[in-house]
């Protein structure tokens, strides 16, 4: 089990491009560096950067309905939608953690933003779920909570 906290990224104009390798896409030799891939691509609502290592994926964000995995481009579009309207304001890795003996593993963000239009700073929990294909780690699972 590994645990990380107190690793903020603001968003600020030097924000740059994801962790690419392997064909491209996010993704990680190890679930720390899936996890800071991730982040990056939150960070610059790159959907399809998020999602384009990932078979399918389960979102459970505010309208969708969780019932089954999406595929890729599915997926990717509606965290698109969901991003659409926000401006991220920092996005800290709170917990990293592997599980299954190293098979899965699982992150958890805390995020704040902002609505365009507001100045008021929301804060959300989100839960991202990885599996271990081959030599990296998949986006699998991604869930938000108040």
């Amino acid at each position: 089990m590994t645990k990380r906290s107190g690793l903020w990224l603001v968003v600020l104009p030097t924000v740059v491009a994801a962790q690419r390798g392997g064909g491209g896409g996010m993704g990680g030799a190890t679930l720390p560096e899936a996890a800071q891939a991730a982040q990056r691509a939150w960070l610059r609502h790159d959907t399809q950067g998020l999602v384009a290592q990932s078979p399918n994926l389960v979102l459970r964000i505010p309208g969708t309905d969780a019932s089954s995995p999406l595929a890729r481009a599915q997926a990717a579009e509606l965290l698109r939608r969901y991003l659409r309207p926000v401006e991220e304001r920092s996005l800290e890795v709170r917990e990293i953690k592997e599980v299954e003996g190293g098979k899965e593993g699982f992150v958890e963000l805390e995020r704040r933003y902002i609505v365009a239009g507001t100045t008021d700073v929301r804060r959300e929990t989100l839960f991202l779920g990885f599996r271990r294909l081959g030599e990296r780690w998949v986006l699998t699972e991604l869930r938000s909570a108040p």
